[in-house]
């Protein structure tokens, strides 16, 4: 760990305020309640799992976290400031990022292109009519980005020629442009061999220590190694929270969701 992360990390926690909060949140679509009075808070730099079987609410939460579908009731807050009311992008401004479930990318351009527009597409400088020169601080990043993602090899490839184990990696990528502090990743492990798979927890287990996320995983295995906290969904509402092992050994979540016989 290095000093300059580890000081990022005390300058998010000193501060006292959690990275997020959610506070009753709640999500109707007409007479359906998806998510029922949600209280959840997530320190700076915790990874944090969510977890629970298909329509337990789990990207319906993401959803009102980002803004996507924003809270029927409830509150929101960011780093102590309360965003309930902001559109998707000054969320993104203050430093959340989202990846989905469907892949988002521009397959005619190549991998360092595509995050590299990613970089460009959160400084201050996006609208610039001035052509960057090869010195642009946003090249600079983006091989950073090409690095920790595990793509050099990848780097001039066009995206439509990656796997789709790759363009998991590229998605991560794209998400740590623009200094990111929270990130939620909507099950980055689907379809992903179990190779990749291993691979894709080392690269979130290495990202700094400043940056936490959400994950919500299918993968058990994935989900478990990847964060230090876990919260259980069932039926748009928190069932259980805990360690990872908590959750793994406790007979009503096995009961529930993981099945008998799971070791």
């Amino acid at each position: 760990m290095s000093t300059s992360r580890t000081d990022a990390l005390s300058r998010l926690q000193g501060a006292g305020r959690f990275a997020l909060e959610l506070e009753a949140v709640s999500r109707h679509f007409g007479a359906l309640v998806a998510l029922a009075d949600i209280n959840l808070t997530v320190r700076a730099g915790e990874r944090r799992a969510v977890l629970g079987s298909n329509g337990a609410g789990k990207t319906t939460l993401f959803n009102a976290i980002t803004g996507d579908y924003p809270p029927t009731t409830g509150r929101v807050r960011l780093f102590g400031e309360d965003v309930t009311d902001l559109p998707v992008h000054e969320r993104i401004r203050r430093g959340l990022r989202r990846t989905y479930q469907i892949s988002l990318l521009f397959d005619g351009l190549s991998v360092i292109d595509n995050i590299y527009l990613a970089c460009r597409g959160v400084s201050r400088r996006r609208f610039s009519l001035k052509r960057p020169g090869r010195d642009d601080s946003a090249f600079h990043t983006a091989e950073t980005l090409l690095s920790a993602v595990h793509l050099d090899d990848a780097r001039d490839m066009l995206v439509a020629a990656l796997s789709h184990g790759q363009q998991r990696q590229l998605e991560i990528a794209l998400a740590l442009a623009g200094a990111p502090r929270l990130i939620l990743f909507d099950e980055p492990a689907a379809g992903l061999s179990p190779t990749e798979r291993t691979e894709l927890v080392e690269i979130l287990q290495s990202l700094p220590d400043h940056i936490g996320y959400i994950i919500i995983e299918h993968d058990m295995d994935v989900a478990l190694r990847a964060a230090e906290s876990v919260t259980m969904m069932h039926n748009g509402r928190i069932f259980k929270e805990g360690t990872p092992e908590e959750i793994e050994n406790d007979p009503e979540v096995q009961e529930l969701y993981l099945g008998q016989g799971h070791g």
